[in-house]
């Protein structure tokens, strides 16, 4: 099974499928204990790359994974953000993780966005969740700017299963009217 990858452009965003070039960003992204503090925590090189390949792949698997979100400006990676759902996920999701001097940029509301675009046009979602731990207010608040609401506690599956987390949400039809 091979699937497009799709390319999509906001007014300062590329998101793009995840490249080996990437990883080197990639890498550093997933060692930064701050940035990683409500994503599973930090992770050394070697979980880095599976966990880079795992999303890679997932594009083949399944058609969608999170894009390489790629600063038009600079050119450089930035961070992963998109439509996920991996096996036992509590939803169609579209996350982000951005790189700590990319975060109070509107970055993440903007390529949310785009991805959400994306996954109700073309995958064809009726709705989209965010699974945010619940004292991640700075991921919350870009879930609200988004137009989601707080649906209450979910859960990941195993080994996620430990973290605590709020699903964040809306339906298809509630993202058209606010687009319009």
């Amino acid at each position: 099974m091979t699937f497009p990858t799709p390319t999509l452009e906001t007014d300062r965003l590329i998101l793009r499928a995840p490249r080996a070039e990437d990883f080197e960003p990639w890498a550093a992204f997933a060692a930064d204990e701050e940035v990683n503090r409500y994503l599973g925590g930090a992770q050394g090189r070697a979980q880095a790359w599976r966990g880079m390949c795992q999303m890679a792949g997932a594009w083949t698997v399944r058609g969608f994974s999170m894009f390489s979100v790629i600063e038009k400006s600079s050119g450089r990676w930035i961070g992963r953000l998109g439509p996920w759902q991996p096996e036992g996920w509590p939803g169609t999701e579209v996350g982000w993780g951005l790189v700590r001097d990319a975060w109070g940029k509107g970055y993440a509301t903007e390529g949310a966005a785009a991805a959400i675009d994306w996954a109700f046009d073309t995958l064809g979602w009726t709705e989209v969740i965010h699974t945010i731990d619940p004292q991640n207010v700075p991921s919350q608040e870009v879930a609200k700017r988004l137009g989601s609401k707080n649906l209450g506690p979910t859960n990941l599956p195993p080994p996620l299963d430990q973290w605590p987390v709020e699903a964040w949400g809306q339906t298809r039809e509630a993202w058209q009217a606010r687009r319009r």
